[in-house]
């Protein structure tokens, strides 16, 4: 099977781009390099003449474009979603560099939507953004100058990506059927919402209960059966309660 059919899996999600020039420059770099599902959160303007002009010739990636209203959106669907960012955060999924990071989104793309997602120019992505990806991909670079110009950025996530490919030409789907970002949002609403109800949970003081049970659960890679079941569980408990069992006088 021809490995190219994986490039058509990954999505590339900039998240509140600013500067219309660096969508025309990210979508060049996606051209370049065979990715075409360009994904654009909020962006601050769009369309754009600069962003033509930059994206010389990939004006197809950037009339398919898809406009989201949040990151949830151009998430819906994907099984795995990787936050690209040189910043050390505070209870952080996974750690991978941009070569093992590719390989990682590569074996997930067999089966459904991959995501590389990209923060906003001047601060890159928020700890809110990072909790809702499974891994971390940082590129290395001089730590005394690490900051990368967004469509580089890309560039360099395309190519590894790209360079992975011939490694996965005897790549067979794998039988299980992973839990998309849909299912696992749906899972941490209801352990919130069953935490909360049965006490463990002061919504007042949360903490950081739930980020730490994205982090526990993005290391977990569930399936769709298991997301089931733990909702399954978390029903049962909401019943109980909601209506306690009586003991006998």
């Amino acid at each position: 099977m021809n490995p190219l059919y994986l490039l058509d899996k990954v999505r590339v999600v900039l998240s509140h781009p600013s500067h219309p020039g660096n969508i025309g420059a990210t979508a060049r770099a996606m051209k370049t390099m065979g990715l075409s599902s360009l994904y654009l959160v909020n962006p601050r303007i769009f369309p754009d003449k600069d962003a033509e002009a930059r994206a010389a010739g990939a004006w197809d990636i950037l009339n398919n474009a898809k406009v989201c209203a949040n990151l949830d959106e151009a998430l819906s669907g994907t099984v795995l979603a990787a936050a690209i960012t040189a910043r050390p955060r505070d209870l952080s999924h996974e750690v991978f560099d941009a070569r093992r990071g590719a390989h990682e989104l590569l074996d997930h793309a067999c089966q459904h939507p991959v995501a590389l997602v990209f923060g906003t120019e001047m601060s890159g992505l928020t700890t809110m953004e990072v909790s809702k990806c499974q891994i971390v991909v940082h590129i290395p670079a001089n730590p005394e100058y690490s900051s990368l110009n967004l469509a580089s950025a890309v560039q360099i996530m395309a190519y590894e990506l790209r360079m992975a490919l011939p490694e996965l030409e005897s790549l067979s789907p794998v039988a299980n059927i992973a839990a998309d970002f849909n299912d696992m949002e749906l899972l941490y609403r209801h352990l919130e919402r069953v935490a909360i109800s049965s006490g463990f949970l002061d919504p007042r003081e949360p903490k950081r209960l739930m980020q730490r049970m994205r982090r526990l659960f993005a290391r977990a890679r569930l399936e769709k059966e298991e997301v089931n079941l733990l909702r399954g569980m978390l029903s049962a408990l909401e019943k109980r309660i909601q209506s306690p069992q009586q003991t006998p006088e």
